[in-house]
């Protein structure tokens, strides 16, 4: 069983399951989750540096720690929100999932640090970023991509209200970011947002850019499976994994 622990309930929770059955019909996939500050109100009301601030307070170790309890044990747990890991760096994303295996007794991991197990999986080192986030949260991603040895050749940042808000995104919307952010020179797109609704899209998106293109709801749940041995390999979820 895989044990995601999820910002806000009942934004991206359903493409996670899906994903996990056609990847494995009897693959469980359950769920925790972090709650907001007391004191933060609705997401869609804060400005840029508040909504950055608080991702980031919803990623403290402590936080995480404190909200990691699931009905069954998992054999595997992951932080499974972007902007929460990046925005504290590489440190910081590696502290949150030392913190969550030791909580957990199991192995422990984040959608940003599966950004950086699956790029190397497929041996890419430029990256364009397709990102739902303010500039200043998508300057911070590829930061931490960077501190991990990722070039960001180029991004588009969507500026998106709430993770409510993405995950009433369609179909074409997601396309029309991925095509925005893509870049001749840049080896695999990235999505970073658990909200959004992708798994539908991944053989479109990469037969359209004709490169990767890696999803935070892939990626998460392909980093996962890696750390329990190999994932498996299926067709029709993108090159992650088919290989």
């Amino acid at each position: 069983m895989i044990g995601l622990l999820y910002p806000t309930r009942d934004c991206g929770e359903d493409d996670f399951l899906a994903c996990a059955r056609k990847l494995d019909p009897d693959l469980t996939v359950d769920f925790a989750y972090v709650p907001w500050g007391e004191h933060i109100g609705r997401v869609d009301d804060l400005d840029p540096a508040e909504k950055h601030e608080a991702v980031r307070e919803l990623g403290a170790p402590e936080r995480l720690a404190a909200a990691a309890r699931f009905a069954t044990a998992p054999d595997v747990a992951s932080w499974a929100c972007s902007s929460c890991s990046f925005t504290r760096g590489l440190s910081g994303a590696r502290e949150q999932a030392s913190v969550l295996s030791e909580r957990l007794g199991v192995p422990a991991r984040s959608t940003s640090l599966a950004y950086l197990t699956a790029l190397a999986h497929l041996g890419a080192g430029r990256v364009a970023l397709a990102s739902v986030y303010h500039r200043d949260t998508t300057a911070s991603f590829a930061d931490f991509l960077a501190e991990a040895g990722i070039d960001t050749v180029h991004s588009v940042s969507a500026d998106a209200p709430s993770d409510r808000a993405l995950a009433a995104w369609d179909g074409h919307r997601i396309t029309e970011l991925a095509t925005a952010a893509d870049h001749d020179d840049a080896e695999a797109v990235l999505i970073p947002e658990t909200a959004l609704h992708t798994t539908p899209l991944l053989e479109d998106l990469e037969t359209g850019l004709g490169k990767p293109v890696l999803t935070a709801t892939a990626v998460t749940l392909w980093d996962a499976l890696h750390a329990l041995g190999t994932p498996p390999v299926r067709q029709g979820l993108g090159r992650l994994f088919s290989r």
